[in-house]
């Protein structure tokens, strides 16, 4: 398994373990929670690839790289509203 993802399902143990969680209702919080983070980490993948090009006054003056930024943003709004809904953090 993936470095990364082993390290998603210690986060998400620890996250079930803190909120002493019953035999009944562990299993779902578990998987609920793993995929909530798993689509946190998408959604920081996609900003960490706009966001240096965002932040880079040059490069958002190429026309190139304005069409890539907006291309990211939108990646990353379209994630975050089809599996958290469209509320802004």
């Amino acid at each position: 398994m993936n470095a990364r993802i082993c390290k998603i399902a210690q986060e998400t143990d620890a996250w079930c373990d803190q909120r002493y969680l019953g035999e009944d209702s562990y299993n779902i919080e578990w998987e609920t929670k793993f995929a909530e983070l798993i689509i946190q980490e998408c959604m920081r993948q996609v900003e960490e690839q706009y966001k240096p090009v965002l932040e880079d006054e040059a490069m958002m003056k190429d026309t190139h790289w304005d069409g890539y930024v907006h291309c990211g943003v939108d990646s990353y709004v379209a994630i975050r509203e089809h599996f958290f809904g469209v509320d802004d953090d």
